[in-house]
C-alpha cells in the first residue's frame, strides 16, 4: 500500500449505517506486512440471500473456484477475505488452503461450509499458511460489530491509498432499505471487473436469484465498463448479500426480478 494518498481519495467519506443481520471484525493476521488488518470476517443472520459475479479468467484463484461452488445454494453466513496472497496460481496447496479456511470459517460460524464465502487478494504464486489466520475466526465471528463498514474497507486493501465505500437508502414498497458496498481495487482494472473484490449487503428481503438478476445486469454497466491497464485478475470477485430484516418493517419480499417495486432499487 502506498504512503501516498490518490488525489481521487474523496476529501469527506460518507456514513455507513448499520444493516440489520450483518456483522463484521477484522485483525492484524501478519499474512504479508505487519500492523495493518488483513484480515475480515463479515457475519450474517440465517436466512440471507447471496449472490455474485467473478473473474472471467480462465486461471480463477482457488477462492473464487469455491464462491462458485457455493453460490447455488444461495445462502450465506459468513464471508472471510485476506489480503497479502491471493490463493491464485497455487494449485494443489492454495486449493487445499481455501478448503482449510472454508472447514475452519465454517466451524466458527455454527454453519454448513455451503454457507461459508471466500475472498483473497494481493501476492498470486505464493501459498498461504491457513494457520496464520484459521485462529482467529471464532473470535471475529464472535465479536463482529454492525458498524465497522470503514473497517472493513481498509482490511480488504492491497495497492489502494484509500478505503472505498458507498451507501445508498431506496424505498421498496413504501419501506426503506438500505444498500452498503464496500471495495478494493487500484490496478490490472480490465477487460471486466477491475481487480476487485467488492461487497454488498442490503436488508432488503429479495430472493437469491432475483439478487443475481440485479447483480449481473448491474455489473455489465458498471464494473465491467472500465480498464486501466488491460489485464484480467484472476480474483475478481463481487458478492451481493441481502439479510431480508426490512421485511419487519414492511418492506415486501421480492421473488420476481420483473416486480415493479424494484424500480428505485435497481436505479
Amino acid at each position: 500500500m502506498s504512503a501516498t494518498i490518490s488525489p481521487l481519495a474523496p476529501k469527506k467519506y460518507p456514513k455507513m449505517p448499520v444493516i440489520e443481520g450483518v456483522r463484521i471484525a477484522t485483525a492484524e493476521a501478519g499474512i504479508k506486512y505487519r500492523n495493518r488488518t488483513d484480515l475480515l470476517a463479515m457475519v450474517f443472520d440465517p436466512g440471507t440471500a447471496v449472490a455474485g459475479v467473478f473473474t472471467k479468467s480462465k486461471c480463477p484463484s482457488a477462492p473464487v473456484d469455491y464462491c462458485r461452488q457455493n453460490l447455488s445454494a444461495g445462502k450465506a453466513r459468513v464471508l472471510v477475505v485476506n489480503s497479502g496472497t491471493a490463493k491464485a496460481f497455487t494449485g494443489k496447496k492454495g486449493r487445499a488452503s481455501t478448503a482449510l479456511t472454508g472447514e475452519a470459517a465454517a466451524k466458527a460460524a455454527g454453519c454448513s461450509e455451503s454457507e461459508v464465502f471466500l475472498a483473497s487478494t494481493g501476492v498470486i504464486g505464493e501459498p498461504l499458511d491457513t494457520n496464520k489466520f484459521s485462529h482467529l475466526l471464532a473470535g471475529l465471528v464472535k465479536d463482529g460489530k454492525p458498524d465497522l463498514w470503514t473497517e472493513a474497507a481498509k482490511a480488504i486493501m492491497t495497492t489502494d491509498t484509500y478505503p472505498k465505500v458507498a451507501s445508498q437508502t431506496v424505498k421498496l414498497g413504501d419501506a426503506d432499505v438500505t444498500i452498503n458496498g464496500i471495495a478494493k481495487g487500484a490496478g490490472m482494472i480490465a477487460p471486466d471487473m477491475a481487480t476487485m473484490l467488492s461487497f454488498i449487503a442490503t436488508d432488503a428481503p429479495i430472493a437469491a436469484p432475483v439478487l443475481q438478476d440485479l447483480l449481473s445486469r448491474g455489473t455489465a454497466k458498471t464494473f465491467n465498463a472500465v480498464t486501466v491497464d488491460s489485464d484480467t485478475s484472476t480474483s475478481d470477485t463481487l458478492l451481493f448479500f441481502a439479510t431480508g430484516k426490512a421485511g419487519s418493517r414492511g418492506a415486501p419480499k421480492i421473488s420476481d426480478p420483473k416486480d415493479a417495486r424494484l424500480g428505485a432499487f435497481r436505479r
